[in-house]
């Protein structure tokens, strides 16, 4: 069966979530690697046109949240700029003129941005552990994420991965996603924007967005008691949504209100080999979060 194409907008800024994960078994990055990866992500983010919003580096997979930006943003001397700092004083590495739009358009794609991080830190786990061949599995997901009140959800769920791993109890003690980040190195070189996508709910100062945010993810993440759930009948909502796994933040093609999934499916919907036009679900226990596809409710 051939693959269906990635999709990627063009021609605006638009939200990803990432995952991809390794092929080897067992929890196979530890803190040297995790660190290694985060660092890599990091410092191509600075060459790349991404803007990291969230993260969350685990034992056998990652999840990156990033805006990509097109390259049409960025004149030729932030080209220059970005090409001496990936390259350094190298000087056998001279930006000819020509470069300069294929370099614009290679670093505002997501799937170059994504595929230099995995074959990078390849590189490094298999000369750190003497090894050969591959270390990630299938192609990486990408989901596409409305602005505002979805990609804060999707956020959250992410940061909230060490909480269902049983790892931490609170998402901070974890230094390996955003929130830990955050807290742990004050979002140390301004690497994570803090636009959580709450500009439009009037939070504007950047303190303010990240007490707004560590609220939203603890009472999403919060641990109801038996009588609780027996209040609800024990009918799953949108906190459990975020407790345990579930396959909408990372299986959907796109997930955001009704009018974003059918805006953006009707650019992609040439990608899909289904007769029947696609219809947004509503993903139960999320009140107007809609996915492109429809997802089987087991968690």
């Amino acid at each position: 069966m051939p693959r269906i194409a990635r999709l990627v907008v063009k021609g605006e800024p638009a939200v990803y979530h990432v995952i991809s994960r390794t092929a080897l078994d067992g929890f196979v990055m530890g803190d040297v690697e995790k660190e290694y990866l985060l660092n890599l992500i990091r410092r191509l983010s600075l060459v790349y046109f991404a803007e990291i919003l969230g993260f969350c580096l685990m034992g056998t997979h990652f999840h990156v949240i990033a805006r990509m930006h097109p390259g049409e943003e960025y004149d030729d001397e932030e080209i220059r700029r970005r090409f001496k700092l990936y390259y350094g004083n190298d000087p056998n590495r001279e930006l000819q003129g020509g470069q300069i739009p294929v370099l614009r358009e290679k670093w505002s794609s997501l799937s170059e941005y994504v595929k230099e991080v995995k074959q990078v830190f390849s590189r490094f786990y298999n000369k750190a552990h003497k090894r050969k061949g591959f270390f990630w599995s299938e192609r990486f997901k990408s989901v596409i994420v409305e602005n505002g009140e979805t990609l804060i959800n999707c956020l959250a769920y992410i940061d909230l991965n060490p909480i269902r791993a049983g790892i931490v109890k609170k998402p901070e003690q974890y230094r390996w996603c955003s929130l830990g980040y955050h807290v742990q190195s004050r979002n140390r070189d301004g690497f994570l924007s803090l636009d959580f996508g709450l500009a439009e709910f009037g939070v504007k100062d950047e303190k303010e967005r990240l007490r707004y945010y560590r609220r939203f993810v603890y009472e999403m993440g919060s641990i109801r008691g038996v009588k609780k759930e027996r209040q609800k009948d024990f009918e799953l909502g949108g906190i459990d949504r975020f407790r345990y796994r579930t396959r909408y933040f990372t299986d959907s093609g796109i997930i955001g209100t009704k009018a974003f999934v059918e805006r953006v499916y009707q650019d992609f919907k040439h990608h899909f080999t289904s007769r029947h036009e696609k219809r947004p679900k509503g993903i139960k226990g999320l009140e107007g979060v809609y996915s492109l596809k429809r997802l089987a409710e087991n968690i």
